[in-house]
């Protein structure tokens, strides 16, 4: 995981995928488990999207007007990469068991 920042707020940087970066705001553990995408660099106008208990994700907003077919690929590069971000979310918020929304 590489580390970005964006003023005072550092953000784990999970995968990058095309043009599309994914990310947590490292002030954001009180939540369920979930993932930012923007393009090409963070952004507070990011989509986000939730990721749910049985390996899915959801939409949680679209802030960063992606297209339908971006959202397609990039709700499949979630679902793909599930495990792996779920891992990231305990790491980077030093937890043992993580929250869903579901």
């Amino acid at each position: 995981m590489k580390w970005l920042m964006k003023g005072p707020l550092k953000m784990p940087k999970v995968f990058v995928f095309g043009r599309f970066i994914l990310f947590f705001w490292s002030s954001e553990n009180g939540e369920p488990v979930h993932v930012h995408v923007s393009v090409k660099t963070p952004s507070k106008n990011s989509a986000k999207f939730w990721l749910l208990r049985n390996g899915g994700c959801r939409l949680a907003n679209n802030a960063s007007f992606l297209s339908a077919r971006e959202l397609k690929s990039v709700e499949r590069f979630i679902t793909l990469n599930y495990d792996e971000l779920v891992e990231a979310w305990k790491s980077h918020f030093d937890m043992n068991d993580v929250t869903y929304i579901d």
